[in-house]
């Protein structure tokens, strides 16, 4: 048995579920945050075979390329955040659909994602404290420097986006208690970044799970899909132990 996809709108944006033939016992949820070039996992067998393998529903809102910040991005919405847009109207319909609610949701993204994922996680600890990012855009203030007209449209300059990255968002005392983040190391554009996220995390002796070394042909779904069952095995799992710790 397979599950299925089905369309939503959330707030008047689009949004990807996923239904696995089995739901989990323990009513978890996975957040998915797309990249830049909005890959849906809508075809991706390693991630649909994880999913029900674990009896994970899936929630992916689309926001187009705007690096899921709390900046109003126009190409998404010209008023709305990214980030207020998951905090204010997709947690509300996962809860309503399934009635999860932090922290019962586990949070993973790819690329662009896979960056918003971690500063998610960073800014709001309580409330996704299991988190996952697969070759996580983290330095995304050199796209602006690169001339991004769409990042030119949220930030002032390159150092205005630096300050809002991931990485200046860990605070030391307060961090999400499980997160995992990987990247092929010849990713040439994004290992630096997370190389640095490592020894960030090292330096505040913050606990955290990583893989800077599996290798799959450098940034894209080749590399995502080699990562999918470490990544969504791990959400499940500690999913699970962070219920056993409510409990």
């Amino acid at each position: 048995m397979t599950g299925h996809w089905g369309s939503e709108s959330v707030a008047g944006h689009p949004c990807d579920v996923y239904t696995p033939p089995r739901i989990n016992d323990d009513g978890f949820v996975l957040l998915y945050l797309h990249g830049y070039h909005m890959g849906s996992l809508r075809e991706q067998t390693p991630y649909l075979q994880a999913f029900d393998r674990h009896g994970l529903p899936v929630v992916c809102p689309v926001t187009r390329q705007s690096w899921w910040t709390d900046r109003r991005c126009p190409a998404f919405d010209p008023q709305l955040s990214p980030q207020r847009h998951i905090l204010d109207n997709v947690l509300p319909f996962m809860q309503q659909r399934w009635g999860v609610t932090p922290p019962r949701i586990g949070l993973f993204g790819t690329s662009m994602g896979g960056q918003g994922a971690l500063r998610l996680a960073y800014q709001f600890p309580d409330r996704f404290p299991v988190v996952a990012a697969i070759a996580p855009a983290i330095d995304f203030h050199h796209r602006l420097r690169e001339g991004d007209e769409i990042l030119a449209q949220m930030y002032r300059d390159v150092e205005d986006a630096r300050q809002d990255t991931a990485i200046l968002h860990i605070h030391p005392l307060n961090w999400p208690r499980y997160q995992f983040f990987c990247c092929d190391p010849a990713d040439g554009d994004w290992f630096d970044s997370a190389d640095r996220l490592r020894m960030k995390l090292m330096s505040l002796g913050v606990p955290f799970e990583y893989d800077l070394e599996t290798t799959a042909g450098g940034h894209g779904f080749g590399y995502y899909n080699r990562m999918a069952d470490r990544a969504i095995d791990y959400l499940a799992s500690r999913l699970r132990d962070r219920q056993r710790q409510l409990l």
